[in-house]
């Protein structure tokens, strides 16, 4: 029996039990969440290690953290580094996008590291070993080397494997048949659109749904469906054949849930200040309530080395909107493979942006984190302030470059500080 099954049965899994405690919710409100479909708990049952994590309607915005190698630079001690970072500015989950090096290994050595859930996109797996297996031919790989794949993975553990089921014959032709600056800018979406191409067939993903829901009900694997058509540009946002593999998302997360199997929908990408909300609502209203997994959304094409702002800046309205789960975007978005520094500027700021939207939704406890940062500053107490900072590392760092000759203010002020005066100056007259 599924999660989803034992909710949907009146029963509470101890996995849901566990991620309830995690969000001060009860066993029953989230339970109930789950068996609506509007929210998940992730927790491969082959990876007992794991803290099953709750992603959804009523719950803390989550964040996630992308690493991975690539072609060009496979260096596993660096992408454990990244793990690291990002474990240790508390992203909620953690992808493994590596194309380069020994896919295998590195998952696994990952995996093992990784407390929190891990997702994939298999599919990466898969067309990195036909090019090495057939002499550089990405997509000569059959459908059931595929699925092979799939299978391999999540018995070794993976929570959550974003798979682009929502591409079809019909979606490509919507697609094509409008006119898009950026056409496919999914890696995913690329790369299964190149594949049908090739094949002149159907995307095995939607064609033998059933076969992947066989994989996932068999190791508790919660379907991440991707957007494979998410607009790579402000002007491609909300087209036709974006919208038109929403919809085949929405049918498809149905036949999931009847199957036992959860789902989480992810989506857009780049798009405008104005547009972000009608997106949110509409994935809401497609897909059924499914938790939403949002990749920023950027609200600018033109800020390069500084998409982690433009991303937390969508992602907070979107947030705000609905969005259940925000992926980060790091200052090297567009231009290279992220740093670690890179890695822990991303999940900061999708941090900072998640929590904004917890405060404006009124999430029980969220501004209360606020209230103990302002109480701490009314009082000049540094060291509280460090301690209930989102970063504390880089707090504790700023102050101690500009240390002041009076410890109880900052250098911006210093005599002149606000807070001071009115404490010792104002409220005694």
């Amino acid at each position: 029996m599924t999660i989803l099954e034992a909710v949907k049965a009146g029963l509470v899994p101890e996995s849901v039990r566990l991620a309830a405690i995690a969000e001060c919710v009860s066993p029953e409100f989230l339970a109930q969440k789950i068996a609506s479909g509007r929210a998940i708990v992730c927790a491969n049952k082959n990876r007992r290690e794991v803290r099953p994590l709750a992603i959804g309607e009523g719950l803390k915005v989550k964040v996630n953290s992308n690493i991975g190698t690539s072609k060009d630079i496979s260096d596993l001690p660096m992408e454990l580094e990244k793990l690291a970072v990002s474990l240790e500015c508390k992203a909620d989950t953690v992808m493994d996008l590596s194309t380069g090096g020994p896919l295998g290994e590195i998952r696994r050595k990952i995996i093992e590291k990784c407390p929190v859930p891990l997702g994939t996109v298999p599919l990466y797996q898969a067309i990195a070993e036909s090019r090495i297996k057939n002499g550089g031919d990405m997509f000569a790989l059959s459908a059931d080397e595929i699925f092979a794949v799939i299978e391999e993975q999540a018995r070794e553990g993976v929570d959550f494997m974003t798979v682009h089921c929502g591409i079809n014959r019909e979606s490509v032709r919507r697609m094509e048949g409008q006119e898009r600056i950026i056409g496919v800018v999914s890696r995913g979406g690329s790369f299964t659109v190149a594949w049908m191409k090739r094949h002149e067939a159907e995307n095995p993903l939607f064609e033998h749904f059933d076969r992947l829901l066989a994989i996932c009900r068999d190791h508790e694997v919660v379907l991440s469906l991707g957007d494979g058509f998410r607009p790579g540009a402000l002007v491609d946002a909300t087209d036709r054949g974006q919208i038109h593999e929403l919809m085949n998302l929405g049918e498809l997360t149905l036949r999931a849930w009847a199957a036992g199997v959860q789902v989480m929908i992810e989506g857009p990408g780049h798009v405008p200040m104005d547009q972000i909300e009608a997106n949110i609502l509409l994935q809401k209203r497609l897909c059924h309530g499914a938790p939403f997994y949002v990749l920023g959304p950027l609200v600018t094409d033109v800020a390069p080395g500084y998409d982690h702002i433009t991303s937390a800046i969508g992602g907070a309205i979107a947030a705000r909107a609905g969005a259940d789960i925000l992926c980060y975007v790091t200052p090297a978005e567009h231009l290279g493979l992220p740093t670690v520094e890179d890695v822990r500027q991303g999940v900061i700021a999708s941090r900072i942006a998640g929590h904004a939207a917890d405060v404006a939704k009124g999430l029980p406890g969220a501004m209360d984190w606020d209230r103990k940062m302002s109480k701490a500053r009314a009082e000049l107490d540094w060291e509280g302030q460090f301690n209930l900072a989102i970063d504390p590392k880089t707090a504790r760092e700023r102050r101690k470059a500009f240390q002041p000759a009076d410890g109880d203010v900052c250098t911006m002020c210093g005599e002149f500080c606000a807070v001071k005066v009115y404490r010792e100056g104002c409220k005694k007259g």
